[in-house]
């Protein structure tokens, strides 16, 4: 029985062995037939494959991060050699200690994770090498079946032999996650620690390291930070462990305390201009490069000046709201010289929604008040105007279908004259262009708006770069008193053309963008225009920086004024009091700010002068300290001679002449300057009277009322001059007879004697110059001059000068001598001789 036992077990176990191996190879048969249908990506092409990247948004030094436009990744993929040693070590240390070794896959991993997934009872994914978890994250999806993991064992095994250890290891770092939408040891770098990934500490890697294992979990924000230091402490181990450490650097990094950035501040800044960049990017780049990433965008803003605009919009808005019920606030600031955006602040505070915070009132059109007049005013001295001109500051109906008094024409017809005020109720009577600009007068702007042409203006605005007021019709002559809207970011920008005396460099938000290479894509520079006369800018900024121009109506030294610094400024407050601004600049910085509501809702009837100014003075003064001093240049001074009395200043009349103020007698070009005495034949009359607006450089006009407007302004101007007794005259007043006490028949006649210029003087010998003088008048003064010198003078007769050649500096073989004689009524006559000198 035994026997027979044996033979069976004997044969049938050979067969039971055959049917193994049969069963074996049909099995494993099977399986690579599988495995051949599975579809495998393309690791050729594993190089050139599109990484989803953080497209970031920078201030103008590059360092400091404003916004990451890819808020679902934040990603910065950077090359092998930006990355620290540090990091490298503690990742292959704690992820994959074999790395340098296997060739992208370890078996006893492999059957170890087969081995727990048939005890657990499901699939695990643990057992990966770098090289795998690069192939699952760069190639495949993270479905969890046993196909997909035979394809990571495959494709590792071929992306070994396609690329380097070191190329593998680059991609997992850039690659990685970190927690939440953090992706990539740069951006992890910068998230937690402020700093590049080329720069980590050994105990900054360790820590960065123990993340992509559980990033949630071990996240150093979250619960879990005792375990966070676990793992960190056995990064370090293991690191000493493959001799990536020495004894002295692990004990080094086990006692380094980390400085985590907080998490408060990682986030969105200058939340304004942010938006506005990404506006311009999406509108002339599309969303390819939003959407592609990679990209870094170092923009013009200067975020220590944006953090202290930001906190004091806040701090001034609040206290506005209680004093002037205005609750808001906005500033823009730029470098004139290359239209750079150093500051825009939108609001008080983008994230309070009870004042729509996130409006941008910097790019709202709102109406500007009289900030608008400057440009005005550069317009009429673009035409020949001067800041001397004289208009009148009276009440004066601007409607041609009113009569003079602010009546209509047509009786019982509704009527829509048009006679506006000054914000004080006060009128000035004549007041040169300069002080009614200075002093912000509502009457002199409106004539100097229809002087310098409404259709001119408005070009000149628009070349300025403010494009938003496209009709005049719809406007008038209330356009220069803030009628038409714009926004402050195009004020700023007009403004700068100021600063630049004349020229015009576009506002542009953005330096440079750079690829993820750190290459630079595109860079931006100033492409400056000539839109104004240098001296018309210079006339512009001559009164706007004048503080005792404005004294009669803002004070001495107001919140206008900035102490040690040569800033020009003008405020702008609306009829309705609905906006309040201030722009003001020095030849390198502009700052303008607005502050109202945003529900558009009135403010208190105050002037901006009391609701912006103060925020503004404080803003730019303290802004200024960055900036050197430097001073405007001065327009050329106007000779008055050469243009219409009425140009020059003379608001008493067109005719001008000089007396000899002694006599009374007319001046004669022999008369001297300070004896002339400047007369006006009066004739007071609107200026209308003397040029024709449309060339006030050319004819007077014949006609005057033919001028729409003339009439108007001409009634009150004979009101006043009726009121204040003002006697006129004609060219009767000017004097007959001339001045005869000054000519050349008035003037010393004098003769130089002595010396001799033929004869020749020892330097060491006393030498006289005698003067021969005959005068009408009697003399009073002798003056002379060798070589040009200054040599002395004689105020008694007999008149001579007696010097010693060895004493007078500069003296040479032949020499020069000259005299001047003057009398008592300050004729003069200057002869001139010459001298010889031995040596």
């Amino acid at each position: 029985m035994r026997k027979k036992f044996s033979w069976f077990r004997k044969h049938h176990i050979k067969e039971l062995a055959l049917i193994i191996i049969i069963l074996g190879v049909f099995i494993f048969g099977g399986f690579f037939i599988w495995v051949s249908t599975l579809t495998l990506p393309d690791v050729s092409s594993f190089n050139t494959r599109k990484v989803a990247q953080s497209t970031k948004i920078y201030d103008r030094t590059g360092t400091i991060l404003l916004y990451d436009l890819n808020q679902g990744i934040k990603r910065t993929s950077i090359p092998d050699s930006d990355i620290s040693r540090n990091i490298k070590n503690a990742t292959v240390a704690i992820e994959d200690s074999e790395f340098y070794e296997h060739p992208g896959i370890k078996i006893t991993s492999i059957f170890r994770a087969i081995l727990a997934d048939i005890i657990g009872g499901g699939y695990n994914q643990g057992g990966s090498t770098i090289t795998q978890q690069v192939v699952k994250n760069t190639l495949l999806t993270s479905e969890k079946k046993i196909s997909r993991k035979l394809k990571e064992w495959i494709l590792a095994l071929k992306l070994e032999r396609i690329i380097s250890k070191a190329e593998i290891l680059n991609v997992y770092l850039n690659e990685a996650p970190y927690g939440g939408t953090i992706y990539g040891i740069e951006q992890a770098s910068e998230t937690y620690f402020d700093k590049r990934a080329s720069d980590l500490t050994l105990a900054e890697a360790a820590y960065l390291a123990a993340l992509p294992n559980a990033p949630s979990y071990y996240s150093p924000f979250g619960k879990n930070k005792d375990q966070l230091e676990i793992r960190k402490n056995l990064v370090i181990s293991k690191m000493l462990e493959k001799n990536f450490i020495s004894d002295e650097e692990y004990k080094q990094a086990m006692a380094e305390k980390v400085i985590w950035r907080p998490q408060e501040s990682v986030g969105i800044k200058a939340p304004h201009f942010v938006m506005y960049i990404k506006k311009y990017l999406e509108e002339n780049y599309g969303d390819k490069l939003l959407r592609e990433g990679g990209v870094k965008i170092i923009t013009t803003l200067d975020y220590s000046l944006q953090e202290k605009a930001e906190k004091l919009a806040k701090s001034y808005a609040i206290v506005n709201k209680k004093k002037y019920n205005a609750e808001n606030l906005s500033v823009i600031a730029l470098d004139p010289k290359t239209g750079q955006i150093l500051v825009m602040v939108g609001s008080r505070d983008y994230f309070d929604k009870e004042i729509d915070g996130n409006f941008n009132v910097a790019l709202a059109r709102r109406q500007p008040g009289s900030s608008f007049k400057p440009i005005v005013y550069a317009e009429a001295f673009n035409k020949g105007y001067t800041p001397d001109t004289v208009v009148f500051d009276l009440p004066t109906e601007f409607d041609t279908n009113c009569n003079p008094d602010g009546t209509p024409t047509i009786t019982g017809k509704e009527s829509k004259c048009y006679m506006p005020v000054n914000f004080d109720g006060k009128y000035l009577g004549p007041i040169s262009l300069k002080n009614a600009l200075a002093q912000s007068r509502n009457i002199p702007a409106i004539k100097a708006f229809y002087l310098a042409g409404l259709k001119n203006s408005l070009k000149l605005a628009k070349d300025m770069g403010i494009e938003s007021l496209s009709n005049i019709d719809r406007y008038g002559l209330t356009l220069v008193l803030g009628g038409g809207e714009v926004t402050l970011l195009d004020m700023a920008g007009a403004y700068s053309i100021f600063a630049t005396n004349g020229v015009r460099n576009p506002e542009q938000g953005i330096l440079r963008i750079e690829d993820g290479s750190g290459n630079i894509a595109e860079s931006f520079s100033p492409h400056p225009v000539r839109v104004l006369p240098d001296q018309t800018a210079m006339m512009i900024n001559d009164i706007l920086s004048d503080d005792e121009a404005r004294a009669p109506e803002f004070g001495v030294h107001s919140s206008l004024y900035v102490e040690g610094r040569p800033v020009a400024v003008k405020t702008g407050t609306t009829n309705d009091y609905r906006d309040a601004w201030i722009i003001g600049y020095t030849p390198n910085f502009v700052m303008g700010a607005w502050a109202g509501n945003n529900d558009n809702s009135p403010m208190e009837k105050k002037i901006a002068g009391f609701i912006v100014a103060p925020f503004w003075k404080t803003l730019i003064s303290d802004s200024l300290k960055k900036y050197p001093v430097e001073y405007f240049k001065k327009a050329e001074s106007v000779d008055k001679s050469t243009i219409k009395p009425a140009l020059a200043g003379y608001w008493q009349g067109g005719q001008v002449y000089f007396v000899n103020r002694p006599t009374g007698e007319l001046a004669t070009d022999y008369t001297p300057k300070n004896l002339r005495e400047e007369k006006v034949v009066k004739q007071v009359h609107s200026i209308l009277y003397w040029v024709n607006k449309n060339d006030p450089k050319g004819l007077s006009p014949t006609n005057p009322s033919d001028d729409p407007q003339f009439n108007l302004w001409e009634y009150p101007i004979r009101k006043w001059v009726a009121e204040n007794g003002v006697i006129e005259e004609t060219s009767s007043a000017i004097p007959t007879k001339i001045d005869s006490t000054h000519g050349p028949d008035s003037a010393p006649k004098v003769v130089i004697t002595n010396p001799n210029p033929s004869l020749p003087y020892e330097k060491n010998s006393r030498m006289v110059v005698v003067p021969n003088i005959t005068s009408r008048f009697p003399v009073s003064k002798v003056d002379y001059f060798i070589n040009g010198n200054f040599a002395g003078s004689v105020t008694q007769f007999p008149w001579n000068f007696i010097f010693l050649p060895s004493n007078i500096e500069g003296l040479n073989q032949n020499n020069e001598i000259k005299v001047i004689v003057y009398d008592s009524v300050e004729n003069r006559t200057e002869v001139q001789s010459s001298f010889q000198v031995v040596y």
